[in-house]
């Protein structure tokens, strides 16, 4: 099999003005499908993303003896039963969300999963999660990779208690088990010993969610959770917007000179994407609130910022693409642990932002990124998602730049690429 064409990024030569209405967030569709999975009856979720994360996620659960059943834009789900469903293998494919969460859903069993995934999700960090689950007296065979593939082989009952995990590499490893806490019988006191956690609204999301669903979460000092043990409520939940993939539209608008209306932002709200309100005006754009709509416009010059993105870490791609189209040099600090995401997105972004004739460089912990005019070529995305964000931003203001692998954007964002050409070609 081939490897499909490279993609024409479309070009714009006049501000892009329009709206947007993503779907439903990855981040949050995958937590509510563990808890459900977890509750104790069945859970309705209203407009979850489909996507290629999400799919393998419920394709997981449901590997583990949960019941998905679908009705449009529903889907209701019915826990797994004490039975299980005996041995099984789960296809991981390129998700964080699912190489780190199932394994400990898994754990809760009594017969052995086998995980594994794409060629890239097998140099993702796991060593934390397969460390977490030894801890816990679950056995798992990896043949000392700390990596894909490995077999969890449970033994039918995990008493929990203190835990103590270095997640600096990603805040996964930390609501892992808090997903799980409440069905260990002595419950879970999780500690997080390394360096500081990144991507922290993605943990209080974690909470939040637990917390709804009746679950009695303490935070006695920082980086520690202590999550009672008891049953998982069953929660009818709608599914927000998500707003890191917004992002790309709302970066549409700007580096175009443009604005953009994103429909249903949520009045509050743990996604890490919330972040585009204050990252706007840092390039020196606006944000209005207009009934349930944010509109995201353009200033008259776009400018170099200097952001620490540490918390929200998945947004910067996107803010790269930007930052080399912006009017003045920009540094983006605070996200080293991308080098363990999809692809190492550090090293990534600065070969192609430099391919296309840009100055960007590494530093400990994030880019330097200086404006210089940019040409046409292939801008390869890794299979990363967010580099074909990337590099669709960059292609509006970039004859002839073409993008590599554009399907890859269906991990969180099904049919992007003729949503984004309908919106971005049209007057």
């Amino acid at each position: 099999m081939t490897d499909p064409l490279p993609w024409p990024a479309p070009h714009r030569s006049s501000p892009f003005v329009g709206e947007a209405l993503v779907p439903g967030s990855k981040s949050l569709t995958n937590r509510v499908l563990i808890l459900a999975a977890l509750g104790d009856g069945p859970s309705t979720i209203t407009r979850p993303l489909s996507s290629r994360d999400t799919e393998l996620m419920a394709a997981a659960l449901t590997a583990l003896g949960a019941t998905i059943d679908r009705d449009g834009t529903t889907w209701t789900v019915s826990p797994i039963g004490s039975a299980g469903s005996g041995a099984a293998t789960v296809d991981c494919g390129l998700a964080g969300t699912v190489m780190r969460f199932v394994p400990l859903l898994a754990a809760l069993g009594d017969a052995p999963v086998t995980f594994d995934g794409d060629e890239h999700a097998r140099v993702r960090p796991m060593a934390s999660t397969i460390a977490t689950l030894r801890s816990l007296g679950v056995e798992v065979d990896d043949d000392d990779r700390g990596s894909l593939p490995f077999t969890v082989r449970p033994t039918g009952h995990v008493r929990g208690g203190p835990v103590s995990i270095d997640a600096s590499s990603s805040s996964q490893f930390v609501s892992a088990p808090l997903l799980v806490g409440a069905r260990l019988a002595d419950g879970l006191d999780l500690r997080h010993t390394g360096a500081t956690l990144p991507s922290m609204p993605h943990i209080e999301m974690t909470v939040a969610e637990l917390r709804r669903r009746r679950v009695r979460i303490d935070t006695p000092e920082t980086a520690r959770w202590v999550v009672h043990p008891g049953p998982i409520g069953a929660l009818d939940i709608e599914i927000e917007p998500d707003l890191s993939n917004a992002g790309v539209f709302i970066a549409g608008a700007l580096v175009t000179g443009g604005s953009v209306r994103i429909r249903s932002w949520p009045h509050r709200t743990d996604q890490a994407g919330d972040a585009w309100r204050t990252i706007v005006p840092a390039f020196g754009g606006t944000v209005e609130r207009d009934g349930d709509d944010l509109v995201f416009s353009a200033g008259s010059t776009l400018d170099g910022v200097e952001l620490d993105l540490h918390d929200v870490g998945e947004l910067t791609p996107v803010v790269a693409a930007m930052a080399a189209l912006a009017g003045g040099p920009s540094r983006l600090a605070g996200v080293a642990h991308l080098r363990g995401h999809e692809t190492d997105r550090l090293a990534a972004l600065v070969a192609e932002i430099n391919r296309l004739g840009g100055d960007a460089e590494e530093t400990d912990d994030g880019l330097l990124v200086r404006p210089r005019p940019l040409h046409g070529g292939t801008f390869r995305t890794y299979a990363d998602h967010r580099m074909a964000h990337a590099a669709v931003v960059l292609g509006l203001r970039v004859p002839d730049l073409l993008v590599e692998d554009v399907a890859t954007t269906a991990k969180t964002y099904p049919d992007f690429a003729p949503a984004w050409e309908r919106l971005m070609t049209s007057d």
